[in-house]
């Protein structure tokens, strides 16, 4: 067995004990695990402070001195210890408020030490609590360390004894192994070409690098390493896609593309959207199977391309189905489709979890001879059970809310996969759509249709509640409709619906003479869906509703959109939400309600939403306020490989260069079979034996 896929529990200071630990806390069973374990932070160790030179709370500093005095003060459970620490011109507190008998044991007046920690300002004086405290003599010896690595530890950890310094210890002991050579994982052509350290010599100073300038070149060496195996694994899987599945064609723009385009279009296409509809025509009919991403804003026109599309499959004697991830959201574009298509002969229907027995009944009928044209639904359409005559467009919306094993069941309805269309509301930025969704070429409708108007977006405190009554009362008696939605967060969902239950009440005393209805997903469907029609209908002034309303409903009459607790809320979902609102003509409110103690984070958040309209710059923003790990959908896409190092909200130049490295090295040799490439099909194949292997389907 090679050395990196040795147990960790064979190594020096580990033991089987320590290596169980590891195991469930940090997922580290191997020695390669253990070497990519990789610090969160460094901390200068190089220099020395004076007491004289403290001017910053944050920064951890080092001090050479002696301790002069020690003092107990307070009484009882409150006795802490302190001590005067001296430098030779200046003094200062140090404080223990527990386990101080083993620092008097342990410690000695007169003696010189090293001091380091992080110094604290209390009542106007510098002090350090619970210091490291070593005697100069042990850390002469031993030699500075340079930049000290801190790691990351679960409280089961620190409860087992094994802290960042005691994981400091055995990655040191590790090092020394390492610094013998380890394989390397990129050809020496990249390594020249980047001028990128070495592997080896990048794994030794990630954990203990000598200065700051060593520690940013093994950094930029690791990143790069990690996004390049992403984009050659996407890559050459688009690449074994395209070379294993042909496409079907559709060569005919014909009767029921060209009727419709010409006598029941509800509106003028945008210039975007006919962009993008010559992009996927292109695919449809390149005879390669088409896997493509449409991204377009709430409101962006993206249900009439996909609706043109399905007609460009009907009129080539195909199939297609549309699969939305809520039966609102299905019956909404099952009703669209049906209310624009029903002169032209086309026969469209629906199938949810609802569909009746005697209904599904004339659909699997329809679907197996060919009479039914267009298929929508949920994730019925995955059952088995629906089988096609000859599927030929699948279109997926909102499609990061099926997994990607959901995704490639619809490949199985045909003997040969139809086109693939997948669609969001949820603009993503330019990095997570490279990495998540590298293997689908991407269409972006970046433009409204004319005559809609800007959303204006406002924050409010809760303190201006009257304020917002009146304009809320006005925008009614205007004519118009009201959204209110409250969050409803897995972990506390009974304080949440109580919340809502609270609002509900609020909203009748507040506005007697209004017709006010609520929606949250423990309703039964046929409940809620009544009361989504009573608000549609305009039978209902205030709709008083969880984040269920956040895909699905089509409301133009809406003009404001308050949402209650918008700290609660990550600004896509904000986004999102807000989206509801500004589908008619008039012009639309988005109200932010927040308390008045904010965080800086969530400050920021209202800046951007109440700044700009604009997905994608809101996006953007997202990645880089929560991270990658937590955008809406990213869990379940899933990154072909875990990235422990490299960051898509900061490294997204270093991707793209990473891709188009990638993407050379395959055009040039596709099998990775030239001597210079057999480095990088192994090292591919190592990272792909943990992964389960969707690349050709999602």
């Amino acid at each position: 067995m090679e050395f990196l896929e040795q147990s960790i529990q064979y190594l020096p200071g580990v033991g089987p004990r320590i290596a169980r630990i590891l195991e469930k806390e940090a997922g580290i069973t191997t020695v390669d695990d253990l070497m990519r374990y990789y610090p969160y932070k460094h901390i200068d160790r190089t220099r020395f402070y004076l007491i004289r030179d403290i001017k910053d709370e944050q920064t951890y500093v080092q001090i050479k001195g002696q301790i002069i005095r020690f003092e107990y003060q307070g009484e009882g459970k409150k006795t802490r210890l302190t001590a005067q620490f001296g430098d030779g011109y200046n003094t200062i507190e140090l404080v223990w408020f527990k386990g101080t008998k083993y620092v008097i044991d342990r410690l000695r007046l007169n003696t010189t030490y090293v001091l380091f920690g992080k110094p604290a300002l209390f009542n106007d004086k510098w002090n350090f609590a619970h210091p490291e405290l070593e005697p100069l003599s042990t850390y002469t010896e031993k030699g500075t360390m340079g930049l000290e690595p801190y790691y990351n530890t679960t409280e089961k950890m620190k409860s087992s004894n094994l802290g960042s310094k005691q994981i400091r210890k055995i990655e040191l002991t590790l090092m020394q192994m390492v610094m013998r050579g380890i394989p390397e994982t990129l050809s020496q052509d990249i390594l020249d070409k980047f001028k990128l350290m070495p592997l080896t010599e990048a794994i030794v100073q990630i954990h203990f690098p000598p200065n700051p300038d060593a520690l940013q070149r093994a950094r930029q060496r690791l990143k790069f390493e990690e996004l390049f195996y992403v984009q050659l694994h996407i890559l050459r899987q688009t690449k074994l896609r395209e070379q294993s599945f042909a496409g079907f064609t559709f060569p005919i723009v014909g009767h029921y593309f060209n009727t419709f385009y010409k006598d029941y279009l509800p509106f003028q296409l945008t210039n975007a959207q006919k962009r993008v509809i010559k992009e996927i025509r292109a695919d449809m009919v390149s005879g390669k199977q088409m896997n493509r991403l449409l991204q377009g804003d709430v409101g962006s026109g993206k249900t009439l391309v996909a609706l043109l599309c399905a007609l460009l499959a009907v009129d080539n004697n195909y199939q297609a189905c549309i699969m939305a991830p809520t039966e609102i959201l299905a019956t909404q574009h099952y009703q669209t489709l049906k209310g624009m298509l029903s002169d032209l002969g086309v026969h469209v229907a629906l199938l949810t979890g609802s569909t009746k027995k005697k209904e599904r009944q004339v659909i699997h009928e329809g679907l197996m001879n060919g009479t039914l044209h267009i298929l929508v639904g949920t994730h019925a359409l995955l059952e088995d059970t629906v089988q096609f005559y000859n599927l030929g467009l699948v279109v997926i919306d909102e499609q990061h809310r099926f997994g990607v094993a959901q995704r490639a069941k619809m490949w199985s309805k045909n003997m040969q996969p139809p086109h693939i269309l997948v669609m969001t509301a949820t603009p993503i930025p330019r990095t997570l759509a490279m990495t998540i969704y590298g293997d689908l070429k991407v269409s972006v409708i970046d433009e409204l249709p004319p005559g809609r108007k800007p959303i204006q977006t406002y924050h409010y405190y809760n303190t201006q509640r009257q304020k917002l009554n009146q304009f809320i009362y006005k925008q009614v008696m205007a004519g118009r409709q009201v959204y209110v939605v409250y969050p409803l967060i897995e972990e506390s969902e009974k304080m949440d619906l109580a919340n809502l239950e609270q609002g509900y009440l609020y909203m009748r005393e507040t506005f007697p003479d209004f017709n006010i209805s609520k929606v949250h997903g423990k309703m039964k469907p046929a409940e809620k869906d009544a009361e989504m029609q009573r608000f549609l209908n305009g039978e209902t002034h205030i709709m008083v509703a969880t984040t269920v309303i956040e895909v699905g409903v089509n409301v133009p009459n809406a003009s404001v959109m308050l949402i209650e607790n918008a700290e609660r809320f990550g600004l896509s979902q904000l986004h999102q939400l807000r989206g509801r609102v500004g589908r008619g003509a008039e012009q639309s409110y988005c109200i932010l309600l927040t308390g008045v103690k904010l965080g800086a984070d969530t400050r920021k958040r209202m800046e951007i939403m109440t700044s700009s309209n604009d997905g994608f710059y809101i996006a953007e923003a997202d990645l880089k306020l929560r991270g990658p790990g937590d955008m809406e959908g990213t869990a379940q896409s899933g990154l072909p490989f875990e990235l422990k190092i490299a960051n898509l909200a900061t490294d997204g130049r270093m991707l793209e260069i990473a891709r188009k490295t990638a993407m050379e090295v395959l055009d040039a040799d596709p099998q990775l079979q030239q001597p210079e490439h057999l480095l990088l099909d192994r090292q591919l194949k190592k990272l792909n034996q943990r992964q389960i292997n969707w690349g050709v389907i999602s």
